[in-house]
């Protein structure tokens, strides 16, 4: 008796999960170094940034020090993209027409992409509305494209499609990160050399690039990795030597939609304040430069280097305390738990959080429980005054 059983289904199944499993490791790995490594600039930067405060305009050291910062900037865009890629950065999503965008994209892309590339659109004009952030959609179709074009040095064709789909069970078996629901599929085509199936293995990997040395960092493709999953959807990719590239992106139909883009102002310049702000961060580089930055402005600060010394500091001088800045990721007493133990103090306590995951899981929960605001490392000096300011005068 012989027995037979087709197993290719399974086979494919448990390379994709292996797949999906490997690359929530090196996320994991990439998102723990980006936050190490704010830490660090946060030192460059914010030591530069002073130094720039007390320098008088004509100072010859002016420029040098406006190199370093530039640099430092540059470095930080780096890790703004391993943070991206490990989900652990801001998306500001409301409702969203993708065809809208997919259209300003086009005009972007007509006045960068060389001439004998071909830009044509194909849209669904019944599309479903997604819960998207517009910037972030625009820098996914950017990279999509400038990827295409870098495939097609002497001509060819960028096609851009969007539907609305549906996916059920059998068709999210093969891809373990996809889930069964209404989407709205972007479609981003082109007809350049293709790649391999060893390429396309490592694509979404960072720093993976085939490009040639100082012709891209391996960000890009890691970058739409990790924003399309800070939407809630999931993306696939289909390429063969000689026939060109497919990016199929899949982001959930909105149900229900609800106006969610607030109109914010900018103030036009920092204020500063007299009152007694308690800044908790392990790093005592971040700590000094804090407490000059807001000194300067006229603020008093009180500094704790972890959770527990933060504690008890507020519980004796709760009455005094305005506002905590409190770092998320510490040894010992996290950031989170010191958090939950100020409210039980004081409810009504004002708390902005900062770190380099930015909006990641543990500060949206925060952000539920009560945190008023968040800062970004490594801290721009401007961004942590005006959300100093704004909270404080927040009743």
């Amino acid at each position: 008796m012989v027995v037979l059983r087709d197993v290719t289904a399974a086979k494919l199944t448990e390379k994709q999960l292996i797949h999906a499993q490997k690359m929530e490791a090196v996320g994991t790995l990439a998102g723990g170094i980006a936050h190490d490594f704010n830490n660090l600039l946060q030192a460059i930067q914010g030591y530069t940034q002073l130094l720039l405060l007390h320098k008088p305009k004509k100072d010859p050291e002016i420029g040098k020090l406006r190199k370093i910062e530039k640099a430092a900037n540059s470095a930080g865009e780096l890790t703004r993209q391993l943070l991206t890629f490990s989900s652990k950065i801001e998306s500001r999503l409301r409702p969203l027409d993708l065809n809208v965008e997919v259209k300003k994209v086009q005009k972007l892309l007509k006045r960068t992409i060389p001439k004998m590339i071909d830009i044509e659109l194909c849209l669904d004009d019944n599309l479903k509305i997604i819960d998207a952030d517009p910037v972030q959609i625009e820098q996914v179709l950017m990279n999509l494209a400038v990827n295409a074009r870098d495939s097609m040095p002497e001509d060819g064709k960028l096609i851009i499609n969007t539907a609305n789909v549906s996916l059920f069970e059998e068709d999210t078996r093969s891809h373990p990160e996809a889930k069964p629901g209404d989407y709205v599929l972007l479609t981003v085509s082109d007809t350049g050399h293709g790649m391999d199936k060893e390429t396309l293995e490592h694509i979404f990997e960072p720093f993976f690039t085939t490009k040639g040395t100082g012709k891209g960092t391996g960000l890009g493709l890691s970058m739409v990795y990790g924003l399309v999953k800070n939407h809630n959807g999931h993306i696939e990719c289909y390429s063969e030597p000689g026939n060109g590239t497919t990016f199929k992106l899949y982001f959930p139909e909105v149900k229900k939609v609800v106006d969610k883009d607030p109109h914010r102002q900018k103030s036009a310049s920092p204020l500063g304040g007299s009152e007694i702000i308690l800044m908790v961060d392990d790093e005592k580089y971040i700590r000094d430069i804090g407490e000059e930055v807001l000194s300067k402005f006229g603020y008093t600060v009180i500094t704790a280097s972890n959770g527990e010394s933060a504690l008890k500091i507020y519980r004796e001088k709760q009455a005094e305390i305005s506002l905590i800045i409190l770092d998320l990721i510490m040894p010992g007493m996290g950031g989170r738990r010191c958090f939950e133990e100020i409210l039980k103090v004081n409810p009504s306590a004002k708390v902005v959080i900062a770190s380099g995951y930015a909006a990641d899981g543990l500060s949206k929960e925060a952000l539920a429980a009560g945190v008023r605001n968040f800062v970004g490392k490594p801290y721009d000096f401007n961004q942590m005054l005006e959300v100093v300011r704004k909270v404080l005068d927040d009743d």
